[in-house]
C-alpha cells in the first residue's frame, strides 16, 4: 500500500517487485484507489482493497467511501486482535457456464478437470471446482497465461471444499501473477455463484496462508496485519 503522488505508470507497476508483493495498491485523496501489478493497471483488487481499509483505519475511522474502477463503493474496518477486519462491496457479479472451448482451453493448462463457470467482477474468470483438491495442482503458466489471454480472462481461481470451508488457487499469470496469495473478488464471485456465505484458506502453498469471507449479500474482506 502506497499514499499516492507523483508516479509514473512505470514506477506503479514496479512498485511490487520492489517490495516483493503480487499487487500495489495506491490511496489517493477522497478514497480514490488505483491498483497494479508488474504488467499494469487493473480496475479493481480485492485484497488490495481490504489492505487499503486497514490502513485507512489508522485514523480511527470504521466507515469509508473508496472510489476505483470507475465506481463509488462502501467499505468498513473493526480493529480486532491481530489486525484490522475490514470488508467492502465488490459490486455486481455475472456468473454463466463456461463453453466447452473455454473449459477445454484453461483445465488442460491446470492439469486436471472439473466443472467451470466464468464469473465476472469488473474482468471475468473461470471458477473450476477441483473435486479431488487443489494442493497438488501444478498448471502449465505459459499455456495458461495463453488460453487466459486468448479467451479475455484476468486468470484462473481453482477450488475445492474442505471439512468446514473451502481451500482455493487463484493463477493469474495474464496480469503477471502467476499464482496469488489472496484473492478476494474471486472469492466474492465464488459466493455469488454457490450463493452461501463462505470462507476459503489461500496462500498454503506459497507459505503466506490467509483466509477470505464473503457472503452472498455481497460483502467481502479479511483480517489484515499492517507493518511499516
Amino acid at each position: 500500500m502506497v499514499d499516492d503522488g507523483d508516479f509514473s505508470d512505470a514506477e506503479r507497476r514496479e512498485m511490487p517487485v520492489r517490495h516483493g508483493t503480487s499487487h500495489a495498491v495506491f490511496i489517493g485523496p477522497g478514497g480514490a484507489l488505483r491498483f497494479f501489478t508488474s504488467a499494469g493497471e487493473l480496475p479493481g483488487c480485492g485484497h488490495g482493497t481490504v489492505a487499503a481499509l486497514a490502513v485507512l483505519a489508522a485514523d480511527g475511522e470504521r466507515e469509508f467511501v473508496l472510489r476505483a474502477g470507475g465506481r463509488t463503493f462502501s467499505g468498513t474496518a473493526t480493529r480486532v486482535p491481530g489486525g484490522v477486519e475490514a470488508f467492502f462491496d465488490p459490486g455486481p457479479i455475472q456468473v454463466r457456464p463456461a463453453t466447452a472451448a473455454e473449459h477445454d482451453a484453461v483445465v488442460r493448462a491446470l492439469g486436471t478437470d472439473g466443472s467451470c463457470v466464468i464469473a465476472t467482477l469488473g474482468r471475468p474468470r473461470m471458477l473450476v471446482e477441483v473435486p479431488d483438491g487443489v494442493a497438488a495442482l501444478a498448471p502449465d503458466f505459459d499455456l495458461l497465461r495463453a488460453a487466459t489471454d486468448e479467451l479475455g480472462l484476468l486468470g484462473c481461481y481453482a477450488y475445492s471444499s474442505g471439512r468446514d470451508r473451502y481451500v482455493a488457487r487463484m493463477f493469474a499469470p495474464s496480469i503477471g501473477v502467476p499464482e496469488d496469495i489472496a484473492n478476494a473478488n474471486s472469492t466474492a464471485c465464488l459466493a455469488a455463484h454457490l450463493a452461501a456465505d463462505i470462507a476459503v484458506d489461500m496462500g498454503d502453498s506459497l507459505g503466506q496462508p490467509a483466509t477470505v469471507t464473503a457472503t452472498a449479500a455481497g460483502r467481502v474482506g479479511g483480517l489484515a496485519a499492517v507493518r511499516a
